[in-house]
């Protein structure tokens, strides 16, 4: 079976790079196949796989693809989740001044910032969501796996909050992916002032990490948490035969 664009991300993080330069979303639409993908954004697939080949022949640092799936919430948590929560404020505090004071002559900032303000409320909600709901059931699962234990089928699905978080992902990059053509690719006018040039700087670095921040836990975490509690409720069916 051929590879999605999701599947050579997860195996080499490095790759998302390469991805991103063409304009190839991995994360939110990455269960595309490679052809079908270079299709859409109407770039040359011998290109691709060629830039690919190219990287050394190392693996990439960091095995996301093969982390217990409590490590990977940690360094979720640790990494993306911090980062969006330190970041938020100090972005939108970026964006309301620059539409505050260019909003006449440039009337994409007054959009940018209702846009990031709405990203911003979204995502606080969601990443607690996770942290309060989605991610301790996946930690049980992991726990419930390790020791053994007889499990019992839950009413609730980790299918049921999973879904809900990937439509939330698809609605938080509709919003930055506006934010990207609105700003011309995160490209500030040459004659503005600092302030502007310090937002798009922070909202191009923002997008970076939600790429792969999505990328990980919908192509990574998220299957594989429905894989372990398919697998756990194997084994407590088996374990109620026993008896």
């Amino acid at each position: 079976m051929k590879k999605t664009v999701a599947q050579i991300v997860s195996l080499d993080l490095r790759t998302a790079a390469i991805f991103k330069k063409h304009g190839i979303d991995f994360c939110c639409n990455g269960d595309k196949s490679l052809s079908e993908a270079c299709n859409e954004s109407k770039v040359n697939k011998k290109m691709i796989l060629q830039e690919i080949r190219m990287l050394d022949e190392k693996k990439s640092e960091t095995y996301f693809n093969t982390m217990d799936l409590d490590v990977l919430i940690n360094h979720i948590l640790d990494t993306h989740h911090n980062y969006v929560k330190e970041s938020l404020p100090v972005i939108l505090e970026f964006a309301i001044k620059v539409s505050e004071v260019h909003g006449i002559k440039n009337p994409e900032t007054i959009e940018i910032a209702k846009l990031f303000n709405l990203l911003t409320i979204e995502l606080k909600q969601h990443m607690l969501k996770e942290e309060e709901i989605l991610f301790p059931h996946i930690r049980d699962l992991v726990m419930e796996n390790k020791n053994l234990k007889q499990i019992s089928f839950p009413s609730d699905s980790v299918k049921k909050p999973i879904k809900i978080m990937k439509k939330e992902h698809h609605r938080a990059g509709f919003f930055i992916k506006k934010i990207k053509e609105l700003s011309t690719n995160f490209t500030p006018p040459s004659s503005t002032c600092n302030t502007h040039k310090s937002l798009y700087y922070h909202l191009k670095e923002f997008k970076d990490d939600l790429d792969i921040h999505i990328h990980l836990e919908n192509n990574i975490l998220f299957p594989k948490a429905i894989e372990l509690e398919k697998r756990n409720k194997l084994l407590s069916l088996n374990q109620i035969l026993k008896y």
